[in-house]
């Protein structure tokens, strides 16, 4: 498995990226990973090749490009940090959907372009606000992504967003699997059956869970991370990449 560091040229400005390839260098799938709030850092790199490591041309996106060089955040304490917390939020809010579907056009046309990359089908995952991410990359660019996850992601089905991903329900032509933390304020119970009930009629192709841990739980770097449901969605993911994107 190799790591570089790359920029892509966006509508918006050069976005700078790490492209992770499996040993070989490939061909092989190709999947974008899409990080949680805290933003792309070794965490989310060590994920990335994780999953280049299993056989992915995996590329891990720093989508707060537009602001500059932000100063890391400490997961740790970044919500109990007001200051911080206040920053973050800041910059979660100036990432709007219009950005993430533009985005992905740069991101999907760069992998296509790449020796490194098999196939037409490209997997998205994403973590927290990354997984909202990824069901919007799916929903606007359908003809390209095969297969989309979401874990512990928020906001998947709220009312009051117009851009929310249950919107894009009719939209989506990948599979979908969505993973939901119990008790999460960010995706409740109302929008978990909200989103189903979008999917449904849609003819999506959808697996949708709830695992018995808190928000976060995907993340090593997270406070409230679970190693057992870490590895559980490891297996969800491998399965679902393996099904969709490798034909």
């Amino acid at each position: 498995m190799t790591r570089s560091e790359i920029s892509i040229a966006t509508p918006d400005g050069d976005c700078p990226a790490t492209l992770h390839v499996p040993d070989g260098g490939g061909p092989a799938p190709a999947v974008i990973l899409y990080a949680d709030a805290g933003g792309v850092r070794e965490t989310m790199r060590v994920m990335a090749d994780r999953l280049a490591a299993s056989g992915y041309v995996t590329l891990l996106p720093d989508f707060y490009y537009r602001s500059g060089d932000w100063a890391p955040f400490d997961v740790a304490t970044v919500f109990s940090d007001p200051a911080e917390r206040r920053r973050l939020m800041e910059l979660v809010q100036g990432v709007t959907a219009e950005m993430i579907g533009r985005d992905a056009g740069a991101f999907l046309d760069f992998l296509a372009e790449r020796p490194e990359v098999s196939g037409t089908a490209v997997g998205t995952t994403g973590y927290c606000m990354g997984g909202r991410s990824s069901l919007i990359t799916a929903g606007r660019h359908p003809e390209r992504i095969g297969a989309a996850a979401s874990f512990h992601g928020g906001r998947l089905a709220a009312t009051d967003d117009p851009d929310s991903p249950y919107l894009l329900a009719d939209r989506l032509r990948a599979a979908v699997y969505v993973a939901a933390a119990q008790d999460d304020d960010s995706f409740p119970a109302d929008q978990f059956e909200r989103l189903e009930a979008a999917f449904e009629p849609a003819g999506v192709r959808y697996t949708m869970e709830v695992y018995p841990a808190a928000h976060g739980f995907a993340v090593p770097d997270n406070p409230t991370y679970d190693p057992a449901a870490e590895q559980r969605h490891w297996t969800a993911l491998s399965e679902l990449f393996a099904a969709n994107l490798r034909g």
